[in-house]
C-alpha cells in the first residue's frame, strides 16, 4: 500500500496548537505573516513556537506579496526551514528567496481552472501548493483558508515533477477522496481543523490525521508528475 501523504497544518498562531499538531505527526507547521488573514501569527508568538519546536518539525512562514527583505529578516530571526509564497510572486523572486534564506520554498497557486495548474510549472521550487480560488465574494480577497475546495480532477493537467501539496477546504470528511484523486506528496489544512480562525479544534485535528493515515491512494489513479 502506498504511504499516506504528509500533513502540513497551517494557520498556527500559538504554541499549544503547534505542540498538538507535532504530537499528532505533522510534517510542517505553517505560520501566516499576512495582515489580511484572520490567522495571522504575531512575530512574538512565532518566536515562542519556533524556539520550542525548532529541529523537531518543519517550520514554515507564509507570506503574501511581502518585500524580499522582510521575508529574509523574518526567516533568519525565526529560523524558518520553509517559506511559502502565496501571492503573485514570480519565478525569479522565488529563486531569490531560496538563495537569500536557505529555506525550502513552497509556491502556492489558487486554482479555478487547468491553466492555473499548468502555470505553476514555471516555478522551479521545492514544492507546489494548489489551493482553491475563493468563489464567495466575501472571501475573494483571502489568500487561502477559505474553507472552499476546487475540482481535484484539474490536477490531471499537471506535468511537473515538483512534489505537490494539496490544500483548499480539506477536512476529515473529504481528505481521503482528495488523496485518492490527486495522490499528493502532502495535504494542508487550516480551516478544516479549526474551532475558530487561528484556533485549532483538538478533535477535528485528531480526526483529520486519522483520515489521512487511513486514506489509500488508488494505484490506478497515478497522475503524470505525481510523486510515487
Amino acid at each position: 500500500m502506498p504511504d499516506a501523504p504528509r500533513v502540513k497544518i497551517c494557520g498556527i498562531t500559538n504554541l499549544p496548537d503547534a505542540e498538538l499538531a507535532l504530537e499528532l505527526g505533522a510534517w510542517t507547521l505553517g505560520m501566516i505573516f499576512y495582515e489580511g488573514s484572520p490567522r495571522q501569527c504575531s512575530l512574538v508568538e512565532a518566536q515562542t513556537i519556533t524556539a520550542a519546536l525548532r529541529r523537531r518539525v518543519e517550520l514554515c512562514g507564509v507570506f503574501v506579496n511581502a518585500p524580499l527583505e522582510q521575508i529574509v529578516r523574518d526567516s533568519e530571526q525565526l529560523g524558518l526551514s520553509m517559506v511559502q509564497l502565496h501571492g503573485d510572486e514570480g519565478p525569479s523572486f522565488c529563486a531569490e528567496v531560496a538563495r537569500r534564506t536557505g529555506a525550502r520554498v513552497i509556491k502556492a497557486a489558487r486554482v479555478s481552472g487547468s491553466g492555473d495548474v499548468r502555470d505553476l510549472e514555471r516555478f522551479h521550487v521545492d514544492f507546489h501548493l494548489l489551493d482553491a480560488r475563493a468563489k464567495a465574494v466575501a472571501r475573494q480577497g483571502m489568500r487561502g483558508g477559505t474553507g472552499e475546495t476546487f475540482d481535484w480532477a484539474l490536477v490531471r493537467a499537471r506535468r511537473s515533477k515538483v512534489p505537490l501539496i494539496l490544500s483548499g477546504g480539506l477536512t476529515d470528511a473529504n481528505v481521503a477522496e482528495a488523496i485518492a484523486i490527486t495522490r499528493p506528496y502532502a495535504v494542508d489544512s487550516a480551516s478544516g481543523t479549526e474551532a475558530a480562525p487561528g484556533h485549532k479544534d483538538p478533535e477535528r485535528m485528531r480526526s483529520f490525521f486519522d483520515a489521512v493515515a487511513h486514506a489509500c491512494p488508488e494505484p490506478a489513479a497515478v497522475l503524470p508528475g505525481a510523486p510515487a
